[in-house]
């Protein structure tokens, strides 16, 4: 974020209503009293943007819907994230009450140089994301109680449906390799070796991803079979298997955890169907894992896609369906509750014509 103008100091004794006033005019709050009072200061402030926005209008088609939703967000992100606070110069927070945060600071930007203010919003995401990578997310399709670690800014398989797509479609005849396109925490590249696969390459253009896979791959013991290269799309030779989960949405992500699920104009997608031939030995089938969710948002059409998978030379052999199973589906107040009611994610088995 681009430094604020200007910086006003706040404290326990700031009103939620003056902090919300200033932060909606473009004026940073540097917090310098107890931690957990910030915290429900910033709680306070997230209520009074809820009272004043209803950005989605019943009429609306799915499509404004979307972008409405995502400005709204944008504007809520902003003013939260003028409420700031002070590390100092070993990543440490000063502040009465509050945790210490030396190693989730670490591990989101590496090692400390000097003192730095960041917002409370995103040391809050920095603090979660410890958590996370600390404890790690359950992957049944890995075995009972396996668990894999994701980093800061790494998206998270907290979605399991792809994972459970990718575990029980049956797989080309004696694939000897793979390569895992975009593998993030190395989740589905640790599924095709534990399926049998000799060899997988899993490649991400992330640095934060790369280095969370080949942890991940360690972890699990499958370092031996598991080769993580980057940043790239696809590496160099073929695969008897090509498996790719782009960001399931066609529009451009405003943070680094965001491009996990926003791809702009689709370029990993289109970049994975037509370098998908030329990659492939003779047999051998690419995986698409993909929601339909851009479908219902008016963001891309059933028709766009396959259009895009032929144009590419490649043909559908089969594919399987899923539903999601997260809360959202449930939450008939999110203003994209029935895009996201109706979602549907899908394997393709793609070959070259």
């Amino acid at each position: 974020m681009p430094p604020p103008r200007r910086v006003v100091v706040a404290d326990d004794s700031t009103k939620a209503a003056t902090a919300y006033q200033l932060a909606c005019e473009g004026t940073a709050l540097l917090w310098q009293g107890d931690f957990h009072n910030a915290r429900q200061l910033l709680r306070a402030m997230s209520r009074r943007i809820d009272r004043k926005s209803n950005p989605v209008r019943p009429d609306a088609i799915a499509a404004e819907s979307f972008h409405l939703h995502r400005r709204a967000r944008g504007h809520r992100a902003r003013v939260l994230g003028r409420l700031l606070v002070l590390l100092d110069d070993d990543h440490s927070l000063t502040l009465r009450r509050a945790p210490d945060v030396r190693r989730a600071c670490t591990e989101a930007y590496g090692p400390p140089r000097g003192d730095r203010a960041v917002s409370l919003t995103e040391l809050l995401g920095v603090i979660g994301a410890h958590q996370w990578r600390k404890k790690g997310v359950e992957v049944p399709a890995l075995g009972g109680g396996v668990r894999i670690h994701p980093h800061y800014g790494v998206f998270s398989p907290v979605r399991g449906e792809y994972v459970d797509l990718v575990a029980r479609t049956p797989l080309p005849a004696h694939p000897r390799t793979a390569f895992d396109l975009g593998t993030g925490t190395g989740v589905l590249a640790a599924v095709l070796a534990r399926r049998g696969v000799a060899h997988v390459v899993a490649t991400d253009i992330g640095p934060r991803a790369l280095v969370c896979a080949r942890e991940n791959a360690d972890r699990l013991g499958l370092a031996d079979r598991i080769e993580v290269t980057g940043p790239a799309l696809y590496p160099e030779g073929r695969a008897d298997l090509v498996v790719c989960n782009p960001p399931w949405l066609p529009a451009r992500p405003t943070s680094t955890v965001e491009q996990g699920v926003y791809d702009p104009d689709g370029t990993m997608l289109h970049g994975f169907l037509h370098g998908l031939a030329a990659h492939l030995h003779p047999g051998g089938e690419g995986w698409l894992i993909l929601s339909d969710l851009a479908e219902h948002l008016g963001l891309r059409t059933r028709a766009d896609l396959l259009t895009a998978i032929t144009t590419a030379g490649l043909h559908v052999t089969d594919r399987l369906d899923t539903s999601p199973h997260h809360p959202r589906i449930h939450d008939t107040t999110d203003p994209l509750h029935s895009a996201r009611a109706a979602e549907v994610t899908s394997l393709w088995r793609l070959t070259p014509d």
